[in-house]
């Protein structure tokens, strides 16, 4: 009988413990203005620390770009660069070689004239006009040498004229991707300011709603 009160009162004490953790859970009240103030305020901080994390993140990748333009741009100006030289230098080299060129075209023209003089003065088959052959065979021959300079020298220009034409379009690629890359590192470098702004006011306003001013 004295277990059985026992049983009863244990079963009693627990019922009524319940009611009154019930019934203070019932009565607690909802968060303050303060309180949600101060939840807003922190949530708010995280928001504009994430912010930053991102534009800072933008910004440095931004800056590797702009990095990997200007290395891109002064390597092409560099080719650019060599391009015009060997340009300057096929042109000196044209320019040479259509001088011998003319140069050994005079000389087939007297030894043409010789030869027909020289013809009818001593004959076809004199010593004279077998050495005119001899010297015009030799006058064509150089001229011919300086023909295919030429030709293998105009071959050379306009090829290096392709490659610094190329290299003029990389250049202005390049600065193009380079004033772009400038231009977004920097808005997110304005961003970042913004985000250090919103950060300092959502932390001034989170130690106002803590003060509870």
């Amino acid at each position: 009988m004295n277990a059985e009160l026992m049983v009863r009162r244990g079963v009693l004490a627990i019922a009524f413990a319940g009611l009154l953790g019930g019934g203070a859970y019932a009565q607690s009240p909802d968060p303050t203005p303060r309180q949600q103030d101060i939840q807003n305020d922190k949530k708010d901080i995280r928001n504009d620390k994430k912010d930053l994390a991102k534009d800072r993140a933008d910004r440095n990748s931004d800056q590797r770009d702009i990095n990997r333009d200007k290395s891109d741009l002064s390597k092409d100006r560099a080719d650019r660069n060599a391009d015009q030289k060997d340009i300057n230098h096929d042109r000196a080299d044209l320019n040479k070689d259509r001088v011998d060129r003319n140069k050994d075209q005079r000389d087939i023209n007297h030894d043409k004239n010789q030869l027909a003089r020289d013809d009818k003065k001593y004959g076809v088959n004199s010593a004279q006009a077998q050495a005119d052959r001899k010297d015009l065979h030799a006058d064509r021959v150089d001229r011919n040498k300086d023909q295919k300079d030429i030709n293998h020298d105009r071959q050379d220009l306009n090829k290096d004229r392709a490659d610094r034409n190329a290299d003029q379009r990389d250049i202005n690629h390049d600065n193009k991707d380079l004033a772009k890359d400038r231009k977004d590192r920097n808005q997110d470098q304005k961003d970042i300011n913004k985000d250090k702004k919103d950060l300092h006011k959502d932390r001034k306003d989170l130690r106002r709603d803590k003060r509870g001013r």
